[in-house]
């Protein structure tokens, strides 16, 4: 099967900005305080539940997977990008991360009692995300969690050519945090907790974070 060529322009974008990504970006320490009770809720919640065990998709230089186990969860990351993985693997050599798309992930079917998507599903054209959130979805067991975080706003098609200080050719997309979970509730979860915030400086647009339950 041809592979999306979105898909190919994300891979390729992040391999390129890998190194300086890791330089830029915030570590969980540093996130706002609402974004670290998130995570903190949701490892809570998973903990709880023991359900199994917890996967980061689109784990980029996996920060947030090894916070995540610093919060007492098993948690592994996936990503895309080689270069991405291989950052993660060098820095975080406890925990485990795997090269995987999330349209089709390298899991077994109810296999999994939490999912995060931190920051992930934004390169995502809206058309392909009921097949992602669906993966999400078969992936999880019955009642497991999944934390949705990431942009919002009204819809929008961003073609940036510049990102982390390189070339990029991935595009980015802005959906408003209801369509996003409506588009939840259609692959079969369950929004118990939602939390917006404004992103300053950008009107219009905002940073969600979405808790559901698979169904």
């Amino acid at each position: 099967m041809t592979e999306p060529a979105y898909l190919a322009a994300v891979r390729a974008s992040y391999d390129t900005v890998a190194e300086d990504y890791v330089r830029r970006v915030v570590t969980p320490d540093a996130m706002d305080p609402v974004s670290r009770g998130m995570l903190a809720a949701f490892a809570e919640l998973v903990r709880a539940d023991g359900l199994g065990s917890v996967a980061d998709v689109g784990c980029g230089p996996g920060r947030v997977t090894a916070y995540l186990a610093g919060l007492g969860v098993t948690a592994f990351g996936i990503d895309l990008s080689a270069r991405m993985i291989e950052l993660a693997r060098r820095a975080h050599p406890a925990v485990d991360y795997a090269v995987g798309s999330m349209t089709g992930l390298p899991l077994r079917d109810a296999g999994l009692g939490g999912l995060l998507a931190w920051y992930s599903t934004h390169h995502t054209p809206p058309g392909q995300l009921p097949l992602v959130f669906a993966e999400f979805r078969r992936s999880l067991a019955p009642g497991g969690r999944l934390l949705l975080g990431g942009h919002a706003g009204e819809a929008a098609h961003l073609r940036p050519t510049q990102g982390y200080g390189h070339p990029v050719t991935y595009e980015s997309y802005l959906i408003p945090a209801d369509r996003q979970a409506e588009l939840l509730a259609g692959a079969g979860f369950a929004v118990t907790a939602r939390v917006e915030q404004p992103a300053e400086g950008r009107p219009g647009r905002s940073y969600v974070c979405l808790l559901a339950r698979a169904v």
